[in-house]
């Protein structure tokens, strides 16, 4: 899919300043674009997880650096490859962190996400609309179309990693297998463009499936070859890491080649190209009703996967994607057990914040919280007036590391110390 031909180009609103800040629809434009969404995936995963930075902090410090790179890019007078894909890879991080927060801190289903960002970008691209009369991006040459359109790129990032992510929910799909649906969409927008679809239409949405493609392709890259749990993905093993540096050197040379080429500058390519397709309103209709079909088809798909035998619950308790089966009440023996590896953990975490490695310790409190999640009905049977007990010293934890509390910043390592030491000294004194 290269360029959509609108009868709304370059002229823009009266008043206008700018040259188009946006660059042509090549395919290098669709090719940065999955390098992007593939980056805004591994990256988010290796800055919060690896490092153990938390969700939180991770959110925080990328939408400041979404300010920061979007600012840039307002302040230029054209599109300049830079900039713009710099602000692109940034806003793929962010959104994607977005719909995180809202799945893993806040608990909200992803359904419920899906349809949140579907009516809102429906009202992004109304007050779009009745603001300027055009959704077309070659049409981005004022300042509220352009902010118009980053708005629209952020929910378009949100959405594309909620959808993603509740089609692997239903399907349990591997993330190879994952790859085929998103591309086959996107091939099938292509064919109708070709035919003479809505080419605004075309794009945006293929824009939106672009980063369930890019997200399969890194979780399929970056996973491990065999799973850490039950349910858990695998992939090629590159991890997350070298997956983010080997896209985000992509993307570098891409960008440098454009740089020097220029051949995705829209005024440059309206010169030395013929417009690729002009459509005409019965092959539009024709199209839109082949859309329709697509849509139907694609449901029913879902169902179809959704219904066939999957594992639907992680018994080891460790999924990030999946919740954990029930289990049975654990003997006092277990019991005992399963405490004495909280006090290790405790003493891990201690031992950390007093080395300074506050991000090695932020990520041991995190898996005392998962396995104290997955433990938490097993030791409620058990002793429920201990459970209650240690549950509310583990909260006092948790919110001293600002872990599943909202955007509190971090206690001093003194104050996570002693919360920590309270937590060992209720567990050293009350028994299953």
């Amino acid at each position: 899919m290269t360029t959509p031909t609108t009868t709304a180009s370059l002229q823009g609103a009266p008043g206008s300043r700018l040259l188009n800040k946006v660059p042509e629809v090549t395919i290098w434009f669709w090719i940065i674009k999955i390098l992007c969404t593939t980056v805004g995936e591994s990256f988010a995963d290796y800055i919060n997880t690896t490092l153990g930075f938390g969700l939180t902090n991770t959110m925080l410090l990328f939408t400041a650096v979404f300010a920061v790179v979007l600012t840039w890019q307002f302040r230029t007078k054209r599109y300049s490859p830079f900039p713009y894909w710099l602000t692109v890879v940034v806003v793929s991080v962010t959104g994607t962190l977005y719909t995180d927060m809202l799945t893993d801190q806040l608990h909200v289903p992803l359904w419920v996400s899906t349809t949140v960002f579907s009516v809102l970008l429906a009202i992004v691209f109304g007050v779009w609309w009745m603001r300027e009369r055009t959704l077309s991006i070659h049409s981005i040459t004022t300042f509220p179309r352009e902010a118009f359109y980053w708005l629209t790129v952020l929910v378009t990032f949100a959405l594309g990693t909620a959808t993603g992510d509740w089609t692997l929910e239903l399907t349990n799909w591997t993330p190879a297998k994952s790859v085929f649906l998103p591309l086959a969409l996107i091939a099938s927008i292509a064919a109708l463009w070709r035919f003479g679809a809505n080419p605004v239409l075309s794009f945006w949405l293929a824009y939106i499936l672009t980063r369930p493609l890019g997200a399969n392709i890194g979780d399929w890259l970056a996973s491990p070859k065999t799973p850490a749990s039950a349910g858990e993905p695998v992939g090629l093993g590159l991890g997350t890491f070298a997956t983010s540096l080997i896209f985000l050197s992509a993307i570098l040379a891409t960008v440098i080649y454009l740089a020097i080429s220029r051949s995705d500058v829209a005024e440059t390519h309206e010169i030395t190209h013929e417009p690729s397709v002009i459509t005409n309103s019965r092959k539009e209709r024709t199209a839109l009703g082949a859309f329709g079909a697509i849509a139907a088809a694609t449901v029913a798909l879902m169902i179809w996967a959704h219904n066939q035998p999957h594992v639907t619950c992680d018994p080891t308790g460790q999924s990030e994607t999946m919740p954990a089966c029930p289990k049975a009440a654990m003997t006092g023996s277990q019991a005992k057990a399963a405490v004495v590896k909280y006090e290790k953990l405790a003493q891990t975490a201690i031992a950390q914040d007093q080395a300074g490695t506050a991000a090695a310790s932020h990520a041991t409190v995190q898996k005392m919280r998962d396995d104290w999640d997955a433990d938490a009905t097993s030791l409620q049977a058990v002793n429920n007036t201990t459970w209650t007990l240690l549950d509310n010293q583990m909260d006092a934890v948790l919110k001293a590391y600002a872990i599943d509390h909202g955007n509190i910043q971090p206690a001093p390592a003194a104050e996570q110390e002693k919360q920590l030491n309270v937590l060992l000294g209720d567990a050293r004194s009350h028994h299953f």
